[in-house]
């Protein structure tokens, strides 16, 4: 029987280090957000419309990593404010594609210099050659969960 590997310390573990990250990019995104009374869901939402207008409900919840349910309460507040619109009824089949209103693509400008902002001093101390890397790393690490959903111990 083989060696089991277990986690080790959790400050040497790399998910533990991501989670870390994700909460303090989360955290300073609610700060930099707040004074455009805007949530990261809400904003997410927008930055996926102001680049692919269109986009069912579902397809929103998907991109921006909350449930329909959850999307469909972002997506009412956010029409309810003016920054989209959606049919009452759809087009063809059950979707109904949502775009911005002109007041919802300057409050997206509004947020993603805030959360562009963000990004930047997170990632201060990295060269643009450190931060491609990063990228290309993450995106590796994301792929390599999504390609064999299997645990390894179970194959």
């Amino acid at each position: 029987m083989g060696q089991v590997e277990l986690v080790g310390p959790v400050d040497e573990a790399v998910g533990y280090v991501l989670k870390q990250a994700a909460t303090a990019l989360r955290a300073a995104m609610d700060v930099a957000l707040r004074p455009l009374e805007l949530t990261v869901p809400q904003y997410s939402c927008l930055e996926l419309l102001g680049q692919r207008s269109g986009l069912s409900g579902a397809e929103l919840a998907r991109g921006t990593f909350v449930t329909r349910q959850s999307m469909n309460l972002v997506l009412q507040g956010l029409q309810q404010r003016g920054l989209l619109t959606r049919p009452t009824t759809p087009d063809h089949g059950k979707a109904l594609p949502t775009e911005l209103t002109a007041a919802g693509r300057r409050q997206l400008k509004a947020a993603s210099v805030a959360v562009r902002a963000v990004e930047k001093q997170m990632l201060t101390s990295l060269s643009a050659g450190a931060q491609r890397r990063l990228r290309a790393d993450l995106a590796r690490c994301v792929a390599a969960l999504n390609d064999n959903r299997t645990p390894p111990n179970s194959r």
